[in-house]
């Protein structure tokens, strides 16, 4: 297998000690300011408190920006209420595959010119979301103007009977951030994060908090904003994302960061939120060490690791900073199922959702340009099994982490 895949490991690799502070800290004493930033609760939010002028310059111009967009949609919406029309709202139709290109180095795409949908105010299947968009609208430009940040969760519950459920509003938001053509970050509306980071990394957030991944006899929690942390310091010589948070537990216990070789490891605990998949696409910009991927060896395993590679659909439009189309499929592969001879007894027979799940995947653009990918689906595909993780554990309690990540690692045993 290694033969027709990338070189092996270079366990020799230099530390990497990189600065990717947004701005120069080094001012003038006195050219800082402050600002006291709130959450829709009222709350402090988790942001910085003192910003170089430079940072406070280039934040009024972003800021103004974002508020110029927010307002030539309002003044659209009014100015077909003076016409005697009715206000109808254009977004790209962001879940339609015609909408979207597959590129080698940046995943799934939105294309420039892509289908729309009108969410119209005179038409009652799409009058309450016409106004729901509206309300986001109205409080982001709020934030926007005061400085204060809030998440998905803080707007929902500003007004849970308005808006039904956390669903409608993060539709809600990535249909916005789609249409003005700005991150969500740059709309104040932070994610809640769920993954968790371990292994030789430290970094400064962007409040100047100091995180030591690599002294924590624990995971840290993905830091809410990635885009603001600096001082990013490793030694790791590569990264393994981990889908499952019970698998990422075990190899924390077994100290696997330290024992073959320094290492990072992340956990999205299934499928990933967004700022885990911006650490991910971080530390790859940052380090750019080999980033490997350890998921069940199934549809949904498949389906997540995906998502860190190439990107998802309804997210396209911010492929760019979302995906690293490098990654390598580390295992668990279905070929290794076969090769270690895993007793067919612990194995998990298709469900029809697998089944359709697994049909999907093999007709993604991405698989073509995979052939041995292609293969390793076509396995599952006959087998119509699938396994967990934890399967590895037939043949012994910590074959995981004591042969089979090591054996991988040691002879490129990766796709």
């Amino acid at each position: 297998m290694a033969s027709c895949l990338p070189e092996k490991l270079d366990w020799s690799a230099p530390t990497f000690m990189v600065d990717h502070s947004m701005c120069s800290t080094e001012v003038p004493t006195g050219n800082k300011a402050v600002f006291r930033e709130t959450s829709l609760s009222g709350h402090e939010s988790h942001v910085p408190r003192f910003y170089p002028m430079v940072c406070i310059i280039n934040f009024l111009c972003f800021s103004s920006e974002v508020l110029e967009a927010i307002e030539n949609v309002i003044e659209d919406v009014l100015k077909s209420l003076a016409q005697k029309k009715a206000p109808v709202l254009t977004v790209a139709n962001r879940s339609d595959w015609r909408n979207i290109e597959f590129k080698d180095s940046v995943g799934l795409q939105m294309i420039p010119r892509c289908t729309t949908k009108q969410i119209r105010s005179d038409c009652p299947r799409s009058a309450q979301k016409f106004a729901l968009i509206l309300k986001v609208l109205s409080m982001i430009y709020k934030m926007v103007q005061s400085n204060a940040y809030a998440t998905k969760r803080d707007i929902y519950y500003s007004d849970t009977q308005l808006f039904g459920s956390q669903s409608v509003v993060d539709n809600i938001i990535n249909d916005i951030s789609c249409m003005l053509k700005i991150p969500r970050r740059s709309l104040h509306i932070l994610s809640t994060t769920k993954g968790f980071v371990a292994g030789n990394l430290s970094y400064t957030e962007e409040d100047g908090t100091k995180v030591n991944c690599t002294c924590s006899a624990t995971a840290v929690t993905v830091p809410s904003n990635v885009q603001g942390i600096k001082n990013l310091i490793s030694h790791a010589k590569f990264v393994l994302i981990v889908e499952k948070d019970a698998t990422f537990q075990r190899l924390l216990d077994d100290d696997f960061c330290n024992k073959l070789s320094p290492c990072i490891m992340i956990t999205g605990r299934g499928v990933p939120d967004l700022n885990t998949r911006l650490l991910v696409r971080k530390l790859w910009d940052s380090l750019q060490i080999p980033i490997f991927t350890l998921m069940d060896a199934d549809p949904h395993g498949v389906e997540i690791m995906c998502i860190y590679k190439y990107g998802s659909v309804s997210m396209s439009f911010e492929a760019h900073h979302l995906t690293v189309p490098s990654i390598k499929w580390l295992g668990l592969l279905p070929s290794d199922l076969v090769r270690l001879n895993i007793c067919k007894d612990v194995l998990i027979p298709f469900t029809k959702q697998d089944q359709n799940k697994l049909a999907s995947i093999q007709k993604r653009p991405y698989i073509a340009c995979q052939p041995m990918w292609k293969k390793e689906l076509e396995i599952m595909a006959a087998s119509k099994l699938k396994a967990e993780i934890q399967v590895l554990t037939s043949l012994s309690p910590d074959y995981l982490s004591r042969v089979y990540l090591p054996n991988k690692l040691r002879f490129g045993g990766w796709l």
